[in-house]
């Protein structure tokens, strides 16, 4: 089972005089790169919430975000009163004017309102811990489900690379067959006499550099063990990342010693089909 690191996860909740929306959104990346963003009310919860994510998301680039949207009458500011009637009275000094005039004009002058810093209701709070917790829950079905989309196009290019595995393997006996015919040709056409034991020898000592079947037994166990390990309990891309890289080395040494044009066509069948699995797996937790 895998996961992807592309999700988005989104709950929301109506209180009595408020709307909240938490968002969350995640890309990949090669570790866990949190931006969090909320109304500086709930600023104080921000190393916890971090603390959740990183324990539920593990990697990738995540987006968190809390919206409030004010559904009824609920402000922080009030009207410093003393302040505005000490200054409708000094202004009564200075210019004629209505009521109505003079307090447009004191309401404009500094610590003529007041800011009260709103405290976190701790029951308000528990309830937002829990929607935050749903879209936790949300983003990572949506990882899992984004997963088995992968999951169901490594396990096709797998049984693909080793199709063409089969078709490497069923090839070599021409392909050394060859490097025997095209070998033994040259010397021909020198005309000159030679110890057949000797080219037999020789002729050994040449394929056996050119022999790919520790290259082609390594290979296709390196397949198995991607499988085995896609279909394992955790997700781990990093793992997966390294298995290819080793599934790549088999396959460009394979290439490098078959030495016979339509073995090579194969490996860069296999690399082809490898680049695209690479490719994918950045997007795996």
């Amino acid at each position: 089972m895998i996961y992807s690191m592309t999700g988005y996860g989104k709950s929301v909740l109506q209180l009595p005089t408020k709307k909240i929306t938490i968002e969350l959104k995640s890309l990949n990346s090669k570790n866990l790169d949190l931006n969090v963003r909320m109304p500086s009310i709930y600023r104080e919860k921000e190393l916890a919430i971090r603390k959740l994510l990183a324990e539920k998301l593990e990697r990738g680039k995540v987006d968190f975000s809390i919206y409030v949207e004010a559904t009824a009458e609920d402000t922080s500011t009030q009207i410093n009163t003393p302040v505005v009637k000490q200054y409708i009275e000094q202004l009564k000094n200075v210019v004629d004017g209505d009521a109505i005039e003079l307090l447009k004009m004191a309401v404009r002058f500094p610590d003529a309102l007041n800011t009260v810093r709103e405290e976190i209701d701790a029951e308000e709070w528990q309830t937002i811990n829990t929607e935050i917790l749903t879209a936790i829950d949300d983003i990572i079905n949506y990882r899992l489900n984004e997963g088995k989309v992968l999951e169901a196009d490594f396990n096709n290019r797998i049984v693909t690379i080793s199709k063409i595995l089969d078709e490497v393997i069923a090839m070599d006996p021409e392909r050394v067959e060859g490097v025997r015919e095209r070998l033994l040709k040259g010397v021909e056409e020198l005309r000159e006499k030679y110890d057949e034991n000797r080219f037999e020898q020789e002729l050994v000592y040449y394929i056996e550099k050119f022999d790919i079947t520790e290259e082609k037994v390594r290979l296709k166990n390196h397949l198995n063990y991607f499988t085995e390990s896609i279909n394992s309990e955790d997700s781990n891309g990093k793992k997966l990342g390294f298995i290819s890289q080793e599934m790549g080395r088999e396959i460009n040494t394979i290439g490098s010693k078959s030495n016979y044009a339509p073995m090579q066509q194969l490996v860069v069948q296999m690399k082809d089909e490898l680049e695209k699995i690479k490719e994918q797996l950045l997007n795996v937790l």
